[in-house]
């Protein structure tokens, strides 16, 4: 009874360790392959993106893709299903496109090869005074800002023009001079600037009024000290505080997430150009929104900025901002748990991506090994039969001999067969199976054969794959779920466990 057990617990024992060891190959193969492509900070940042600038505009979709989809259309069931597969290559809808991808493929083709998300390394500490905040280039928001500054800054100009032919130059709003220089920057026309004022341009340069070409009233000290009146003759909208930076176009300032990411980069080092963040503490982030809006002028004045860029990030902040009653103590708690909850189901997310590959990867170590968990279950019950004949004949003598007989070749020397047998477990034949193996030799050191016909006819065999299927799901549960039953079995405690008082 006691040597059944012993069977049992060896077969336990050996199936456990076996599918440990496979497992923590796969979880090594899946690391080296996310670290390479860098997929878990690009994760992050493509989230960040689009929860802090935006969606991106989508580009030119190529000629090759185009004439998929609509190879696609003509089919209904197996073609929508394949266009769901490929939603992260096809054309998106006029809004915009998500730089977060949704699908498996999109994760490990279009993540790690595409448009990379992350913001550019830099060696230097956080600046003191940020650059003023604008959209991000290439994006929705950014295309709608201009939009909208380009009508402003028209309709202004044409304010300013109605005004000067009217003669009453007060009536004009005095952001719409300042922004000239903007709509020559955005590629607009601007009429010619004379001094301060306008010309007429129902004149010529020589014919031009004194009152035209004459310098423009210096302001009176009392105007001069109205915060809100020089605010709009420095072309900042009424009501910001002094010293606040406002929106401005795209490539003139720092994204959100640009701005982020400066308040980070003490702990970021570079690979190939970009930062390595692939994870962002809560409290971090919440400090770090604070900081931002601080140098924005207030919490209000970020929300109206985040408004006018039309960022996602600004329903939730103020939901959190009026869920704390404009306390700003409580906002920054609240950030934090919001950002604490978004990451949570990032986390989420990302891992129901890597499952998939966790498993081509599981796939690929079975048949490459030839791990028939069925053969090698029988392998370690026959070792321990085997071993208990040995120690059988040790004890009653060469009447015990003929069974060991049985395990040699013809003409063998039982010795050395029973040493070969022993120095070879079967947890040593799990990779003799392989499609190239290796041999150990004192003498002339190791060996390498290709065994690629006797591979190929095991993997082939119908026999042997219930074995590879038991083997791919237990290879599905990880390392670290075979790591417990390893120490439940073998009562290894770990060393992180405290025992209980």
């Amino acid at each position: 009874m006691i040597s059944v057990i012993s069977y049992y617990t060896d077969l336990a024992l050996g199936l456990v360790l076996a599918f440990l060891l496979l497992s923590l190959l796969v979880s090594g193969l899946n690391e080296g392959i996310v670290r390479l492509l860098g997929i878990r900070s690009k994760f992050l940042w493509a989230y960040l993106r689009d929860t802090l600038d935006g969606a991106e505009v989508a580009g030119k979709v190529p000629a090759v893709l185009r004439c998929l989809m609509r190879a696609l259309d003509r089919f209904k069931g197996v073609g929508r299903w394949l266009r769901n597969r490929l939603a992260d290559l096809l054309p998106q809808s006029g809004t915009g496109r998500s730089r977060l991808p949704a699908t498996v493929l999109g994760v490990f083709a279009m993540l790690p090869f595409g448009r990379d998300p992350r913001p550019a390394f830099s060696a230097q500490p956080a600046p003191v005074e940020s650059p003023p905040l604008a959209p991000a280039p290439g994006t929705v928001a950014a295309e709608a800002v201009a939009a909208d500054m380009t009508a402003g800054m028209t309709a202004d100009l044409t304010a300013d023009l109605t005004a000067d032919k009217t003669g009453d130059l007060t009536a004009a709003p005095a952001h719409g001079l300042s922004g000239l220089a903007v709509l020559s920057t955005q590629g607009i026309a601007t009429p010619d600037i004379a001094g301060v004022g306008l010309a007429d341009p129902a004149h010529g340069p020589g014919q031009a009024d004194p009152e035209e070409t004459g310098p423009s009233p210096s302001p009176s000290p009392s105007s001069s000290a109205d915060p809100a009146q020089a605010g709009a003759q420095a072309g900042v909208p009424e009501g910001t505080d002094s010293g606040t930076q406002p929106v401005v176009p795209a490539g003139e300032g720092k994204s959100l997430a640009e701005l982020l990411h400066e308040r980070l980069q003490e702990i970021d080092h570079s690979t190939r150009g970009r930062t390595n963040i692939a994870q962002i503490p809560p409290s971090r982030f919440a400090v770090a929104m604070m900081e931002i809006a601080t140098d924005m002028g207030g919490v209000e004045r970020m929300m109206r900025d985040l408004d006018t860029l039309k960022s996602p990030l600004y329903r939730p902040l103020k939901a959190v901002w009026d869920r704390a009653s404009h306390d700003v103590d409580a906002f920054r708690k609240g950030v934090e748990d919001w950002f604490d909850g978004e990451m949570e189901r990032l986390t989420i997310l990302y891992r129901r991506y890597v499952r998939w590959v966790i498993a081509v990867l599981s796939l690929t170590v079975t048949v490459l090994f030839g791990m028939d968990a069925l053969e090698y279950g029988k392998s370690l019950l026959n070792d321990s039969a085997y071993r208990s004949s040995v120690a059988a004949f040790a004890q009653s003598g060469p009447d015990a001999l003929a069974p060991l007989k049985e395990r040699c070749e013809a003409g063998q020397d039982t010795y050395s067969c029973v040493t070969e047998v022993l120095s070879t477990p079967a947890f040593v034949q799990i990779f003799t199976h392989a499609p190239v193996a290796v041999d150990m030799s004192a003498d002339a050191g190791p060996a390498w054969t290709w065994r690629g016909g006797d591979w190929w006819s095991r993997v082939s065999s119908p026999a042997h794959w219930p074995g590879y299927l038991i083997t791919l799901i237990a290879l599905l549960f990880g390392a670290p779920f075979w790591w417990d039953i390893l120490r439940r079995v073998t009562g290894i405690r770990s060393r992180f466990s405290t025992p209980e008082k």
